[in-house]
């Protein structure tokens, strides 16, 4: 499986590169391992055999995953290293873990310099196709899925490769809406800018990609942190995630966001989704845009990061709708905007004729007020926020409780435990296992439950760390029903930050960076882990979520799933397996007569259909026909037609179709010929800028931060609340 590398969008300046003509001598930094890189790989593999959380020591198979993950890093998709290259390198590998430990960084730095060789012979090869005539008549295609290709023999078959490669980009951007020399432009900026910042990587650069490829082979979740990233990651803290508040990952080329931090100025914005690809970052309200497409993550990352409030530009590739500029003001996330927040809906009908009214509480994080909390009793929490909310919904006499998680990536564990609370009498909410085997439970530390009323948990692939650990104990215990995605993200595992220089001297602590190192594990009451698994639902929705490339057991070196022995604690009898079937049952039922539930079944199908695909198609039409295919979604599509009288690729049309209306927009004369119509918005809707919408709470959700999105998810658990309601036994604790 690919390394799916995610960072967080936050601080830090943007640093844009100029478009080089050629890489200069001087523009290069000639590398070599120093005794202080020595030093720190000798710790690393110290700290790893002592400190992690596995009996994995750093040995032949951790070397052997060590090269994977260091030729991932530098050619995921093999397009630069040749097989005898490989072949070559391959016998040396076994003895990655020998050097290492005696500080011996030859290895690391000998692959990298022969990458740097292949890299500038291939953008040679890359200017070449560039410049060249395609003929886009011919019947081919361009692997996409490199997973499984091999290394090619010669520099001729990776030249051919480059050749459908540039081709495939050309006729995606033309696609997109660009002109033919903005397309070209675009692609020698990308591949030109990539050469030139791979060589002026440093020691410090080359040290953290080669021992982050080390330590990933024992988990995805223990890297090293060079002196620079170190103190970056401390700038973040201190600065509280000033930026756009979106985590990302690098797939196949493309930076993917994987999930909208809440509380964040994307969150506030509501424009960005996850699965979007950002192909391309410009600064300012105007100007050029920088191609991003086969950058590093991390070099994206810095693009996007910002001072708080400027503007960043983001162009969008999103499946179902053209490609658009989307203007974000960085900004910090507002622990306001990240607050529980409550709302009671009417819905349904009882037996006396009146409303069913059920409360819905939306919880983005567990947070709290470190700082406060060491001085004084009523400092800013998940739990006293929840708190207020439940008893502001007693006085409004609701007859049953949803808590919305699906957007909760974790946080505070003691908020956890306390939030737990609420809902259960005493008992243990989550087990944790360190190293040595030792397993602690920690139990919730309020003395009764606050609600004691029939409760839906809603969770997403979203939901992670600290909201499996709530929604795990409400379900061991039986307390409530778990509903939405199949299962949460399944992150179950705690890592810590261990300065690497205080380790080998605590007096002097050089600058050496850090380890982030899996230490424990956690297990809810039952003795399953939430790590891999996550928390199955009771009741699955549908969601494209549900066959993503989400989750943390998409991960290579994944901590596996395993048990513990379960702890004591008394089970309650809201939910038993017979009542599920029939909450599933009136679901299904109730969902197959909804338009907009037909509409998740309907991406989830074009989703699966393409999400697959080894392989596209380079001749115009095929290209044309598959790209249509993929975004058509909903009522509306933007369908790229040729002119037939064109011999080039200069007059590409694009109008507006729907499915009800096939011919719609074919009869406009502005979308005939002209080339320039494709960011006409008479004819088109103006793709390049996607500004922020203004309204009521009813037209723009992100305008009013203290209501609740009730979209159709949200009815659904609505719905099954109330029919929990309706089927549950009258006693509610069990024998």
């Amino acid at each position: 499986m690919r390394v799916r590398s995610t960072l967080l969008a936050t601080v830090v300046f943007s640093t844009l590169f100029v478009f080089p003509v050629a890489v200069f001598a001087s523009d290069a930094i000639t590398l070599s391992p120093t005794e202080r890189d020595g030093t720190i790989a000798k710790k690393i593999c110290t700290m790893l055999d002592d400190m992690h959380l596995l009996p994995q020591k750093v040995d032949d198979t951790v070397a052997d995953r060590c090269f994977d993950a260091y030729l991932e890093r530098l050619d995921p998709q093999k397009l630069y290293f040749l097989k005898s290259d490989i072949d070559e390198l391959r016998p040396q590998v076994k003895k990655i873990d020998d050097q290492t430990r005696r500080g011996d960084l030859t290895f690391a730095f000998k692959v990298f310099h022969r990458f740097l060789t292949r890299m500038d012979e291939r953008v040679v090869e890359i200017d070449k196709a560039l410049a060249m005539e395609h003929d886009y008549t011919v019947d081919e295609v361009l692997l996409l899925d490199r997973d499984e290709a091999s290394y090619a023999e010669t520099g001729d078959q990776l030249t051919d490769q480059w050749r459908k490669r540039v081709k495939y980009f050309y006729l995606d951007k033309l696609a997109g809406g660009e002109t033919p020399d903005d397309a070209i432009t675009q692609l020698k900026k990308r591949y030109h800018n990539f050469q030139k910042r791979m060589h002026q990587t440093d020691n410090d650069e080359l040290l953290e990609m080669f021992l982050t490829s080390l330590t990933s082979a024992f988990d995805p979740h223990t890297t090293y942190m060079s002196a620079s990233t170190l103190e970056n990651f401390e700038i973040n803290m201190r600065l509280e995630l000033e930026g756009i508040g979106a985590a990302l990952q690098s797939i196949d080329g493309y930076t993917v966001v994987s999930q909208i931090i809440p509380g964040g100025a994307a969150d506030r914005d509501g424009t960005l989704k996850p699965e979007d690809k950002i192909v391309a970052v410009g600064q300012g309200e105007s100007g050029d845009m920088n191609d991003v497409v086969d950058l590093k993550l991390g070099d994206v990352v810095k693009q996007i990061r910002g001072e708080r409030g400027t503007i960043v530009r983001l162009r969008i590739q999103r499946t179902g709708t053209e490609p658009f500029v989307l203007k974000i003001t960085r900004d910090k996330v507002q622990l306001k905007d990240s607050e529980a927040q409550g709302e009671v809906f009417e819905h349904g009908i009882k037996e006396d004729g009146t409303p069913y009214r059920l409360g819905v509480i939306e919880l983005p994080s567990f947070y709290m007020d470190m700082s406060a909390a060491k001085s004084r009793d009523d400092f800013k929490s998940t739990t006293t926020d929840v708190w207020k909310i439940l008893n502001r919904f007693k006085l409004d006499k609701i007859d049953g409780l949803v808590i919305d998680l699906r957007r909760n990536g974790g946080g505070a564990l003691d908020e956890a435990l306390r939030l737990t609370g609420l809902f259960i009498d005493r008992g243990p909410v989550v087990q944790i296992k360190n190293g040595a085997g030792r397993i602690q439970a920690l139990p919730d530390p309020i003395e009764t439950a606050l609600y004691d009323g029939p409760l839906v948990v809603l969770t997403s692939r979203f939901s992670a760390s600290a909201s499996e650990i709530f929604a795990g104990a409400i379900q061991d215990y039986r307390r409530g029903l778990v509903i939405g995605d199949k299962n949460t993200h399944g992150k179950g595992t705690v890592q810590t930050l261990e300065d690497v220089g205080r380790a080998i001297s605590w007096r002097n602590s050089p600058k050496y960076g850090a380890l982030k190192i899996t230490k424990s594990q956690f297990y809810r009451p039952n003795g399953d882990s939430t790590q891999n698994r996550g928390v199955l639902a009771d009741v699955t929705l549908p969601s494209v979520a549900n066959h993503g490339d989400l989750g943390e057991a998409r991960a290579d070196f994944a901590i596996p799933f395993d048990r513990v022995p379960a702890a004591s604690y008394r089970k309650e009898d809201w939910v038993n397996p017979s009542l599920i079937a029939e909450l599933d049952r009136r679901s299904r039922t109730r969902r197959s007569g909804n338009e907009e539930w037909h509409e998740v079944d309907q991406k989830i199908a074009q989703y699966l259909k393409f999400k697959d695909r080894k392989q596209v198609a380079l001749e115009r039409s095929k290209f044309l026909s598959e790209w249509n295919e993929m975004q058509a979604s909903g009522d509306s599509a933007l369908v790229v037609k040729l002119d037939p009288e064109a011999t080039g690729l200069n007059s590409w049309s694009f109008v507006k179709m729907t499915p009800k209306d096939p011919d719609a927009g074919a009869g406009d004369p502005k979308a005939d010929g002209d080339p320039k119509v494709a960011g006409d918005p008479k004819v088109a809707g103006d793709p390049e800028v996607a500004e922020p919408k203004d309204g009521d709470a009813e037209k723009d959700p992100a305008a009013a931060l203290d209501k609740i999105l009730r979209d159709f998810y949200l009815d659904e658990a609505l719905a099954l609340t109330i029919d929990f309601i309706q089927l549950r036994p009258g006693s509610h604790h069990a024998n």
